[in-house]
């Protein structure tokens, strides 16, 4: 696959509805940042190999330029000399010379095109991974709290809790059981000592009746 190609795909790929449909979405977001990392390089790379092209190419025009002048120069001192057909070829030299430099310029245009358009797609692939980054950091972000979520119902749910727990029930009930008992003990407590002031109660009122019987008597 040609790195133009890659990186169309690359680009217009979406990564929300991919993630979507992956079974393991962690995975498959790593797997993407690599993709995108690889191809970043790999895009930088050409995007080097051009300039340093381009360089060479622009090196290339100016000494042809530079020689093309050297036979405009040459044909001038031959025609100087009334030589036209030295001029002549030093012309033809020339021509031939800038036809190169144009076919150069040519070449150096369309290297131009292909170092914009690396350029561009640098900047969308790297706007693409810095989003798949962000992405990937709330993944994690989600996947760490749902993993601590799994870990406090494991811990609820722990053995040693359950067991806690039934001991303190038990405990609970036990404790319930001995204040009842007291509770017992104190009704029963309470109900005797009401019996005993009944009959002090009573006592006093028998004695009230006899006063009044005596009374009414020594009348």
């Amino acid at each position: 696959m040609g790195i133009f190609s890659r990186l169309s795909d690359i680009i217009n790929s979406n990564i929300s509805a991919i993630l979507d449909k992956a079974e393991n979405p962690e995975k498959m977001i790593r797997m993407m940042i690599q993709e995108m990392e690889e191809t970043l390089v790999e895009v930088r790379s050409s995007t080097a190999k051009v300039i340093a092209e381009k360089k060479t190419v622009n090196r290339r025009i100016d000494r042809l330029r530079q020689q093309a002048a050297d036979w405009e120069s040459k044909a001038e001192l031959a025609l100087g000399k009334e030589r036209e057909d030295l001029a002549r070829a030093a012309l033809i030299e020339k021509n031939s010379v800038l036809e190169t430099v144009a076919a150069l310029e040519e070449e150096l245009s369309k290297l131009d095109m292909t170092l914009d358009k690396l350029t561009v797609e640098i900047e969308q692939l790297q706007a693409k991974l810095t989003d798949a980054r962000a992405r990937q950091k709330t993944l994690l972000m989600r996947t760490t709290a749902a993993q601590s979520r799994v870990d406090v119902n494991q811990k609820l749910h722990d053995v040693n809790i359950d067991s806690a727990m039934h001991k303190f029930e038990y405990y609970e009930r036990k404790i319930d059981l001995m204040e009842g008992q007291v509770d017992s003990m104190n009704l029963k407590q309470r109900g005797l000592a009401d019996e005993f002031e009944e009959l002090a109660n009573q006592e006093k009122i028998d004695q009230e009746l006899e006063d009044i019987k005596a009374k009414l008597n020594k009348k």
